[in-house]
């Protein structure tokens, strides 16, 4: 079974320069592994069970705890030279990065959303797996690869300079993602399987981990409430399907690591929770991805069922997306045209659930044709929930929806392509 090692922190953190073997081998490069929020619920602990002083994490530490790296930094000139450049925010990051800021405020600027802890507890575990990269330590195995928010932690967006700003809530930002979903695991197969963080509101932390094949539809299931509970999942499914004994060692190998980290961690390895189970009686209707959907209700104002049940629904969508000449298709608009209708009377009356269903619905079916019936819905239904970030994403992604070429990554490294190879100015 893979142990626990622990290491002095780097100074520099994920952004260290040096490449040499031996700082990499003595030293830990992963800014996440203080674990703020743990420290502080330990403390809380602390006080009411003055005889349980011990902490859950045995190997839980600060940097004081450590001497000073500083004699093995002694740089030359030309070297604190390199380091200030490489440390150099991106100018050309969208939105720019100010100085200072540590990196859950990093993320959350970027991607509009908080991050909860088990993004970086599950970043460690995987630094434990791969120190050179982490993003990849499930690849061999599981075939998962650590993306989205995860990009950004490894420093990956930071070693390019193209003039196109990346848009990081586009970042791996799926066809059928709505603006609730957030991957942050992809699988390179011809389902586009991914795994991401599912939230109710954008300034909540999020509901559950859920997953989605983009290929086939915008279904998603939930998968726990935690990343460590989410690939343990994964793994079960992969052990049922996998025949080559090599590989199930493999797996199991990987199963037992995650499944001691999450126990140490008090990660619960379970696809429903109690805090799942809790948040699933708030759901007002399933709407068509399945993830179900929660606004605030106060008796019976907050949301009222839409005229028309899921099935009649799909198929107006169906007649609307199919027809053969505009006259057919504005016809068939009309029922769809009387719903949104209905939707205006809802907001008046503070109902904002009516047109938000109509709106996710309409998105997860998938057709380009009723984009601009989006536009016209769900953005001023996020707005009056109080989730303008929502909306934020939602424009965003309907000004770019996409099958492929997911990563802004590519679109960085593209740019770059570009301008190597764009003659100079005479």
């Amino acid at each position: 079974m893979m142990a626990f090692e622990v290491k002095p922190q780097c100074k520099y953190g994920a952004n260290c320069y040096r490449k040499n073997p031996d700082h990499l081998e003595k030293f830990s490069h992963h800014d996440s592994l203080k674990r703020p929020n743990m420290i502080e619920e330990d403390e809380e602990n602390d006080e009411l069970n003055p005889s349980t002083k011990k902490s859950r994490l045995e190997n839980e530490f600060t940097l004081d705890d450590f001497p000073d790296e500083s004699p093995l930094l002694e740089l030359s000139v030309e070297e604190e030279d390199y380091l200030q450049m490489f440390h150099q925010e991106d100018k050309d990051e969208d939105p720019s990065t100010p100085e200072g800021l540590d990196m859950r405020e990093e993320l959350k600027l970027k991607f509009k959303v908080e991050m909860p802890q088990d993004l970086f507890d599950f970043w460690e575990f995987c630094c434990n797996l791969n120190t050179m990269d982490p993003t990849q330590a499930l690849v061999p195995t599981l075939g998962l690869q650590l993306v989205g928010p995860y990009d950004v932690i490894s420093g990956k967006f930071r070693k390019h300079k193209g003039k196109n700003k990346p848009c990081y809530v586009l970042h791996w930002r799926y066809f059928y993602d709505p603006p609730e979903f957030q991957t942050v695991m992809m699988k390179s197969d011809s389902t586009l399987h991914h795994l991401g963080y599912y939230r109710d509101d954008p300034k909540e932390l999020p509901a559950f981990v859920g997953v989605n094949y983009a290929n086939m539809n915008g279904v998603i299931r939930q998968q726990g409430d935690n990343l460590f509970a989410a690939v343990k999942l994964h793994i079960n499914k992969l052990l049922r399907s996998i025949k080559d004994a090599d590989a199930i060692v493999e797996i199991q190998r990987v199963d037992h690591a995650l499944t001691e980290w999450a126990q140490v961690l008090g990660y619960a390895l379970t696809a429903e929770s109690p805090k799942l189970k809790e948040r699933n009686k708030r759901v007002v209707t399933k709407s068509f991805h399945g993830a179900g959907l929660v606004v605030p209700v106060h008796g019976d104002v907050g949301y009222r069922e839409l005229p028309e049940s899921d099935a009649n629904l799909k198929k107006i969508f169906k007649k609307i997306a199919e027809a053969k000449t505009d006259e057919e298709r504005t016809a068939y608009f009309e029922p769809l045209q009387e719903i949104m209708t209905y939707v205006q009377f809802a907001n008046d009356e503070c109902d904002y659930g009516e047109g938000y269903e109509l709106g996710i619905d309409m998105f997860s079916y998938g057709d380009p044709i009723f984009h601009k019936a989006i536009t016209n819905v769900l953005p001023l239904a996020y707005h009056l929930l109080d989730r303008s970030e929502f909306a934020e994403i939602l424009e965003l992604h309907l000004s770019d929806r996409r099958h492929t070429d997911l990563s802004q990554l590519v679109l960085v490294e593209k740019s770059e392509e570009t301008e190597e190879n764009s003659p100079g100015l005479l």
